[in-house]
């Protein structure tokens, strides 16, 4: 008897060996044809608009890509693949006229407007849509969201020709952006001929076959984006939010928001709307809030609850529940990024192991992934890896994010290579000068900025950590990553492991663990979307081949910083990262958080009370906007157009510090250098332009 039970556990378990192979040999096949299909376009011209003149009168008649190891389809497929983003759905930006006007908000002339690039039409992206704005597809329907190419590709526009630079830092405007499109929403709403115009044109579109479904959504849509740009708009004068204008974006102070929205327990939500109302308020809330509470659907209950609220109710809830994105960064070029050590500007980020799919895990929240987090009972293989343990409820991680196609992007990032000084389009490099300079980088920047062989694969690149104190630039990014808090809601209690241990999420907690907890979660987590079987056999691979093909192993950080302690778990990310400066002609303006319009003002020094009013230093305002190139100064247009005004004077917008080549911050040895004379600055600009 035994043995004829072996032999009919040994036939199932054969047959289901064979079901499992077949089933991987089909998903492998597929996967290459679709891979294959997926990168069928190679529009020579990249889908690019080849003349015109943007929103500054900056004029091209010609664009032109150039040599960075990717060919036409390799671009394409980076604007067009999908991350999982889901800002509104995808008819409703097709038709959505703006808000003053029956122009579409999606207009070419509109979207230059806020600095992102007009496309032709093209195989993979057959509506035209911008640079980084694409179509996803979450359970069934149809939307807009954003690619990694938005806010990673940027042009250079010099005497009529028009540079792509593919992993550039992107002259956009998202803050406006995303101001103006709420206001186009509730236009649409307000007004009637707008709303019979939209109604018509969606229905074309043939995602909606009902028109009370498509005023549901355009109700809903319209709210969760101008609940969005409330959270991340000014406070008040006793913590005013720095505009970002143009080429800049505090990307983690949203992210760690959407966070803190969609993690909010019911029970925490009633104690803050007991905080912030009045007894009588409080009552009249809670007679439609209390339904939403307790019903078992709790997702986008923050969004939910606002309808119940007044604007001002809003604004209180907001200012008790989220913190100011105060602090806008550059945005960083891309090339190299997978063969650094340590990412982020202030190298929070780990980039060995698994870290890559959790780092763009966290981008998607803060670029509306869809977030369907809820508490659930029991527990499930997803909830035990993602650290969750084997409670008697969970935390359900749903969500729109692709982690495939962010592991796809990260790796075909490894092609990608720092763009070189175009002397075809550009003037040609003094080449004195040049030799002159390359001995001053020696003497002044290398201690920080290594170089590397730009095109070799197998190039390394470990970030040089320098203490916020001792580099001398603006510490509110780094501080806001360190210092913000948080209400666990949903996480309360779990544990978060982190460099120095594990950290228990109490009532309130660091953003930053919050945001660990939520990232690791997500990519534990399989698609919905997809059979059980599938879904889990593709995120096996995934993780497997993230895993095993990086190739970048966990190592200790470099240079001048604070340790990690058990009583300080974050303090080493109160510094900035040196990195490797190819390619740094390309990404204007500098330092951080972009308050140094150009190359040549960085060798300068940042004006003190003491200093003579005749001398020359970095400005205190300047222009930006603009794609118009300075091949001298090597930076964008800076000055005498209509722009967005940048000023220097604002905690986040701080340009002082850096100033090495002034003679006013200490090498890391402690030492400083004699300030360089101005021929000695135009000889280390020129070298700076050849890396």
């Amino acid at each position: 008897m035994y043995a004829k039970s072996a032999k009919y556990y040994l036939y199932w378990i054969k047959h289901l060996l064979l079901i499992v192979s077949a089933l991987v040999v089909i998903w492998l096949v597929s996967g290459i044809s679709l891979q294959l299909y997926e990168f069928r376009d190679s529009d020579p011209d990249r889908g690019a608009i080849m003349n015109g003149t943007d929103k500054f009168g900056d004029r091209f008649s010609q664009v032109t890509y150039l040599a960075q190891g990717w060919s036409a389809s390799d671009s394409l497929w980076f604007y067009n693949t999908s991350q999982g983003s889901n800002l509104l759905p995808y008819s409703f930006f097709l038709v959505l006229e703006q808000s003053d006007s029956s122009a579409l908000f999606r207009s070419d002339e509109n979207i230059d407007r806020y600095g992102y690039l007009p496309q032709r039409p093209t195989i993979s992206n057959p509506d035209g849509l911008p640079v980084g704005m694409v179509r996803d597809r979450y359970q069934g329907k149809n939307y807009m969201g954003f690619t990694c190419a938005a806010c990673h590709t940027t042009q250079i526009n010099y005497a009529g020709t028009g540079m792509r630079i593919d992993g550039g830092p992107a002259n956009s405007d998202m803050e406006s952006f995303m101001i103006d499109l709420a206001n186009a929403l509730y236009a649409t709403l307000e007004n009637p001929d707008k709303l019979d115009r939209f109604m018509i044109q969606v229905l074309k579109q043939g995602d909606y076959q009902n028109a009370n479904h498509i005023i549901d959504d355009l109700k809903k849509f319209s709210q969760r984006i101008k609940t969005y740009t409330i959270i991340n708009t000014p406070r008040d004068t006793k913590r005013p939010l720095t505009h970002y204008g143009y080429a800049r974006l505090d990307a983690f102070g949203r992210i760690y928001n959407r966070v803190l929205e969609h993690i909010m327990s019911a029970q925490q939500l009633r104690e803050l709307l007991a905080e912030i109302l009045s007894a009588d308020e409080l009552s009249d809330v809670m007679v439609g809030v209390n339904a939403i509470l307790s019903s078992q659907d709790r997702d986008h209950v923050i969004e939910r609850t606002q309808a119940f609220l007044t604007d001002k109710q809003i604004i209180r809830l907001r200012n008790k529940l989220y913190n100011p994105a105060d602090a806008p960064v550059s945005y960083p070029f891309l090339w190299d990024i997978p063969h650094h050590d340590y990412v982020q500007w202030n190298g929070r980020v780990n980039n060995s192991g698994l870290g890559p799919m959790a780092r763009n895990a966290g981008q998607v929240i803060g670029v509306f992934g869809t977030l369907d987090w809820q508490e659930k009972k029991g527990f499930t293989l997803s909830s035990v890896l993602g650290g969750q343990g084997f409670g008697a409820k969970h935390i359900d991680f749903q969500s729109s994010i692709d982690i495939r196609n962010l592991r796809r992007v990260e790796n075909h990032l490894r092609k990608l290579t720092s763009p070189l000084w175009p002397e075809h389009i550009l003037p040609k490099l003094d080449q004195t000068r040049l030799a002159n300079g390359a001995e001053l980088f020696a003497q002044y920047c290398a201690s920080c900025h290594g170089q590397i062989d730009r095109t070799d694969p197998e190039r390394r690149i470990v970030a040089k950590m320098i203490t916020v104190s001792s580099v001398g630039t603006d510490s509110k990014m780094a501080a806001n990553s360190i210092g913000f808090m948080g209400y666990s809601g949903i996480l309360q209690n779990q544990y978060v492991n982190v460099s120095t241990g594990n950290i228990l999420l109490q009532h309130q907690a660091p953003a930053v663990a919050l945001l660990t907890s939520a990232t690791r979660n997500v990519v534990t987590t399989p698609d919905s979307d997809q059979w059980f079987l599938q879904r889990w056999l593709e995120r096996s691979i995934d993780f497997s081949y993230t895993f095993f093909d990086n190739e970048v192993q966990p190592s200790l950080k470099n240079g001048n910083y604070t340790p990690d302690t058990t009583a300080q778990p974050f303090a080493s990310i109160m510094a900035y990262k040196a990195r490797p400066l190819n390619g740094i002609w390309a990404t204007a303006p500098y330092l951080h958080n972009g308050s140094v319009p150009t190359l040549y003002d960085l060798l300068l020094p940042k004006r003190q009370a003491h200093d003579p009013i005749d001398g020359e230093y970095r400005p205190d305002e300047f222009i930006v906007g603009s794609r118009e190139f300075d091949p001298q100064k090597v930076g964008f247009r800076s000055t005498d157009y209509d722009g967005f005004v940048f000023r220097t004077n604002l905690w986040g917008n701080h340009n002082g510090g850096h100033e090495y080549a002034a003679g006013r911050t200490p090498q890391p040895d402690g030492t400083f250098l004699p300030a360089l004379t101005r021929e000695q600055r135009l000889d280390l600009l020129e070298y700076l332009k050849s890396l």
